[in-house]
């Protein structure tokens, strides 16, 4: 693709009724009805990171980064989304996209199932299980897929078809003893082994190794090639960005596994000048096959490598991978009708990204040049940096001083950015994220809301039942 694709509750009480929507559509919005919905989440991406990319965006094409927008940020319909676990303040990817694509708010690392799982227990997860938006909708008729930069079995892809009681789980070489022997199912088995009616249409991304034995470099320990039932059982499967773009027209089943587990990042991509996809190739391809289909679809775009690039304190790389989704949404914007389609950008969870005063109008990834109230130098004598991270892998060891960065390149994509509190990975925060929408039920998407909520949103415009 081209780098620069486009840019309540009713009371009533004798004639009066008082309607609040706090995330609820009003009676009169509920009749309007979408035939598809797209989903983009960008893993990670909390308000600081999009702040940081808009800007980054704008100067790296030339013009002010700070007016500047990315492609959803025109979308008509805006919300602040309430991102906690049913065990933690802070939420991780699997508990955070359950709550999306299921409604109902679960523990850290469970999927698919309510907050009554045990952890690592498989009959609570049994009894714990709730149906996905991507299972009600293909009960009702319309094709499903799921497109990430991750490997698809990782937390949020599997949050559509995965019930678990860990996220860990994603090869049968991940099940501990004793789940292997209480009949525990790994993520992969449980993508291509569920229910033949359930099963998506089309799966794009990273994890090749979940999917094929170690006589094939894989992790299957049961010395299963899933690849390879998929295509016995007549679904068309690909490793390659060549082979994608050469799908012949009229497929309706497609697999493809790109990178044996996460993908490479797009700097990391045009360098090597891999054969390898990027998020917009795969999101275009999703379309082209679920758009077949007469009842409509639902679609998933993750863009998973904001995240992992935030843990590693990759500011650069976070960032980059933050306009990729941006160009994989205006891809969709171009490619489906606003009247029948409703497109949704949101996150899981935040990262500790802040963007450091002094900055004046200058490079994101620069050192602040310093004003009247906040001087260009810290106390210790040393530049600050615009972008720094409040925990992870770029924060001085234990006895050391922070490094001096005037003498840094602070632009360069594998500089870990300065960080306050060592880890060794940058951990998620828990303020509220945004969400933006378009399309037919995007008024739903408005004030402050809950992760739930956004899955009803969908459910509601899409007309699935209430399980």
């Amino acid at each position: 693709m081209d780098g620069n694709i486009l840019s309540g509750c009713r009371r009533a009480s004798g004639a009066l009724a008082l309607v609040i929507a706090i995330g609820v559509a009003a009676p009169g919005q509920a009749a309007e009805r979408a035939r598809n919905v797209i989903l983009f989440i960008g893993d990670g991406m909390g308000v600081s990171t999009l702040t940081a990319t808009r800007i980054f965006d704008g100067q790296r094409r030339g013009v002010d980064g700070a007016s500047n927008r990315l492609s959803f940020e025109a979308f008509p319909d805006l919300a602040l989304v309430r991102t906690y676990s049913a065990d933690s303040l802070v939420t991780e990817s699997a508990a955070g996209a359950s709550a999306i694509l299921t409604g109902r708010r679960t523990l850290n690392g469970a999927l698919g199932v309510t907050d009554k799982v045990v952890r690592d227990d498989c009959a609570s997860a049994k009894a714990a299980r709730v149906p996905t938006l991507a299972e009600l909708a293909k009960q009702a008729g319309k094709a499903t897929g799921v497109v990430s930069t991750a490997a698809i079995t990782d937390a949020t892809p599997a949050s559509l078809y995965a019930h678990t009681p860990s996220r860990q789980w994603q090869a049968d070489a991940d099940l501990p003893p004793a789940a292997a022997a209480a009949g525990c199912v790994d993520i992969a088995r449980q993508m291509l082994d569920g229910p033949k009616p359930l099963q998506l249409d089309v799966m794009l991304g990273g994890g090749l190794s979940a999917f094929t034995s170690a006589d094939d470099a894989g992790r299957r320990l049961d010395g299963r090639d899933l690849t390879a039932e998929w295509r016995k059982g007549g679904g068309a499967y690909v490793e390659t960005a060549s082979a994608l773009s050469a799908i012949p027209k009229g497929t309706t089943r497609l697999l493809g596994l790109f990178a044996p587990g996460n993908m490479m990042r797009e700097t990391t991509r045009k360098l090597s000048e891999a054969d390898a996809p990027r998020l917009a190739d795969m999101t275009v391809k999703a379309i082209e096959i679920l758009s077949q289909d007469k009842d409509g679809f639902f679609l998933m775009v993750e863009g998973g490598l904001i995240d992992k690039a935030h843990h590693q304190g990759l500011a650069h790389e976070a960032l980059n991978e933050t306009i990729e989704l941006s160009q994989a949404v205006a891809a969709a914007v171009a490619m489906t009708d606003p009247a029948e389609t409703l497109i949704i950008v949101t996150a899981d969870h935040s990262h500790g990204l802040t963007i450091n005063g002094g900055a004046r109008r200058t490079a994101i990834l620069g050192l602040a040049p310093g004003t009247d109230d906040d001087p260009a130098l810290a106390v210790d004598g040393k530049p600050v940096p615009i972008l720094m991270y409040s925990t992870g892998p770029g924060a001085p060891s234990p006895g050391e001083f922070r490094p001096d960065l005037s003498r840094i390149d602070t632009a360069d994509p594998d500089l870990r950015g300065l960080a306050t509190i060592p880890l060794a990975s940058a951990a998620h925060t828990g303020e509220d994220i945004a969400a933006y929408a378009r399309g037919p039920g995007g008024q739903r998407i408005r004030g402050l809301i809950d992760h739930p909520a956004v899955f009803q949103a969908m459910r509601e415009a899409l007309g699935l039942p209430d399980r």
